[in-house]
């Protein structure tokens, strides 16, 4: 695109029906998928996505947008885009406060301009006003209010009790769609489905057949339930299991290895930072029990791998 014709839109954001998606993105979040679109189809409403940190509420709008992009959708919603755009970047790069209203402003000006859109944002709390700053909520209101913008939002809990249920105006404009974490089989689910999307991101083969597959990722779940997580990282499921299992595959890709095999499940297990040390320790020890096959078969030698 020549740099002219460039917009904000195309500076700071992405257009998610336009991404190439390998798997669904949101596997077994058809319920929050439903949710959203219906709100969306409500006029002068935009849907809320709070949840807490790592459970997957980018994933639900991507599954959007993917429904979008193949026809998935009523025909109320086909053809609409659903662009992202990146607030924190927005407010990090401008120059002055005045700079940052600015392009905001024109970025709502597009965003209105253009004809069956849906605007995501992501850290919705970074919009409504914290500290006697811009309030990016109020220059979003008139929009929302008559139906020029459609919206997604989406946020944690916390912020969203700390920030914005104090902006009962911005609320108003909104439908909340509550995200839970999902449970042990639903992340082994979510797991197994993200595996050809890994493949083709990092270039690297699982090896196993989709059973014993199974049994690594039922592990990693395990490995990380809630009792076993350190506090401080505050992520869950899927996204703390799904950080290990995509750090088997690295470790396949450091080693110039094009097959992800048990050794490389072990190093990730080994050196995965989202579990306490002592949890850790046990759960080392006991994938030497639970796949003791795998790492004899393989002549795979754990000594100096962690």
């Amino acid at each position: 695109m020549d740099e002219d014709t460039l917009t904000l839109i195309d500076i700071y954001g992405e257009n998610l029906t336009d991404k190439e998606y390998i798997t669904d993105p949101a596997i077994a979040r058809d319920n929050e998928i439903k949710e959203s679109i219906l709100i969306l189809l409500t006029p002068e409403k935009s849907a809320l996505l709070v949840g807490k940190a790592g459970i997957g509420k980018t994933a639900i709008v991507e599954g959007i947008a993917y429904r979008i992009q193949k026809g998935m959708v009523p025909d109320a919603l086909k053809g609409w885009s659903v662009i992202k755009i990146n607030v924190a970047s927005l407010i990090g790069t401008a120059g002055s406060e005045a700079d940052t209203k600015s392009r905001l402003e024109v970025i709502i000006r597009e965003i209105a301009a253009r004809e069956k859109t849906i605007l995501f944002i992501d850290e919705t709390h970074l919009l409504v006003n914290r500290s006697g700053g811009i309030d990016f909520a109020n220059l979003l209101k008139p929009s929302l209010d008559r139906g020029l913008i459609k919206m997604i939002g989406a946020t944690t809990t916390e912020e969203y009790e700390t920030y914005i249920l104090r902006d009962r105006a911005f609320l108003r404009r909104f439908q909340k769609v509550d995200v839970f974490e999902t449970d042990k089989p639903t992340t082994v689910k979510i797991l197994m489905g993200t595996i050809p999307k890994l493949e083709k991101q990092i270039g690297v083969t699982l090896k196993y057949q989709p059973f014993e597959v199974e049994k690594f990722m039922k592990f990693i779940v395990e490995m990380t339930d809630e009792y076993k997580r350190i506090y401080e990282i505050s992520s869950r499921y899927p996204d703390i299991c799904l950080t290990i299992v995509a750090n088997a595959f690295t470790f396949a890709l450091y080693d110039n290895e094009k097959i992800v095999t048990a050794k490389h499940f072990y190093k990730a297990i080994c050196n995965a930072k989202s579990v306490y040390e002592d949890v850790k320790i046990k759960e080392i020890e006991r994938f030497k029990i639970e796949f003791k096959d795998y790492i004899i078969n393989e002549n795979i030698n754990l000594e100096d791998m962690s």
